[in-house]
C-alpha cells in the first residue's frame, strides 16, 4: 500500500529523527487561511515556526513537508489523555480551507477522497488506534476550532478512520435540549477526561469558561449540528455510548 505525494518542504521540524513505535497518532487541521497558497508558505516559512507531515490541497494534491520520523510542528500546546505535546506522537495532516474566520467551507470531494486513502495508510504503516485519530480542537480545545464541524468524522468512521457513535439518531435527538442535572453535567465533564479530553486549560483560569469550550469541541467533533456549549442528555447519551466502543 502506497500514496502518492508531492514533496513540498517545511524547514520547521526537530532535527532528531524518532522511532517509527513513538507514533500513535494522526491530527487533523484545516489551514485557516484565505488562500491555499498563502497557508502553504506559512507552513514551509522559517519565520512561522510551523508545519505538518501532510497538506491537503484543494484539488486533492497531497503534499508532504516533513517527513513522517520527524516531529513536524503542528499541534502546539496540546493533550490527550496523559499525553501532553502531542507533536512527538503524532503526524500532522493541513486540509486546506479558509476556516471559521474566512467563510469556512465544505471540504472538496478532492480533498476527502485524499484525506482516506492517506489516513488508511498511515493508520496502516504505523497501526495508530481508531480512537487516537483527533482534531486540533480535541486536543486543544481552549485555543482551536479545526479542522471544525465541516469535517466528515462520521463517514470517515464508516471507512475504518476513527470512531463514531453507534446510536439510533432519531431517537437520539428527541434527547436534545433535554435537562440535566448540576451532578449529571459534573459527571459528563469527568467523562469527558476519560474519553482522552484535557480538563485543565493552559489559558483561562475560569473553569466554567474552559468547561463550555471543553464542550463545544466535543459536540462540534460528535454532536455539529448543534455547538452551544451546553450539556443536554444527548450529549450524555453520545459519551455514554463512545466510551462503551472506545
Amino acid at each position: 500500500m502506497s500514496i502518492k505525494t508531492t514533496t513540498y518542504y517545511s524547514p520547521n521540524f526537530n532535527i532528531n529523527r524518532r522511532n517509527i513505535n513513538q507514533i500513535k497518532f494522526l491530527v487533523f487541521h484545516y489551514t485557516g487561511m484565505k488562500r491555499e497558497n498563502e497557508a502553504i508558505e506559512r507552513l514551509t516559512s522559517i519565520q512561522s515556526q510551523v508545519s505538518s507531515h501532510y497538506f491537503i490541497k484543494k484539488n486533492g494534491k497531497v503534499l508532504q513537508m516533513v517527513p513522517d520520523l520527524y516531529i513536524a510542528w503542528h499541534a502546539g500546546i496540546s493533550q490527550w489523555g496523559k499525553n501532553k505535546s502531542l507533536n512527538k506522537k503524532s503526524i500532522g495532516i493541513e486540509i486546506s480551507n479558509p476556516g471559521h474566520r474566512n467563510n469556512y467551507i465544505n471540504f472538496s470531494k478532492q480533498q476527502i477522497k485524499s484525506l482516506v486513502k492517506l489516513s488508511k495508510y498511515l493508520i496502516h504503516k504505523y497501526k495508530i488506534k481508531k480512537n487516537c485519530l483527533l482534531g486540533h480542537s480535541d486536543i486543544a480545545p481552549d485555543r482551536k476550532l479545526d479542522p471544525g464541524e465541516k469535517f466528515p468524522w462520521k463517514m470517515l468512521s464508516k471507512k475504518g478512520i476513527g470512531i463514531w457513535h453507534n446510536l439510533n439518531l432519531i431517537k437520539l435527538k428527541s434527547f436534545r435540549y433535554k435537562f440535566v442535572s448540576n451532578k449529571e453535567s459534573n459527571l459528563f465533564v469527568g467523562k469527558l477526561k476519560i474519553f482522552g479530553y484535557s480538563n485543565k486549560s493552559n489559558i483561562f483560569h475560569n473553569s466554567s469558561k474552559f468547561n463550555k469550550l471543553l464542550v463545544k469541541a466535543f459536540q462540534r467533533r460528535f454532536r455539529p449540528e448543534l455547538i452551544n456549549g451546553k450539556i443536554d442528555h444527548e450529549c450524555l447519551l453520545i459519551l455514554d455510548n463512545l466510551l462503551n466502543i472506545k
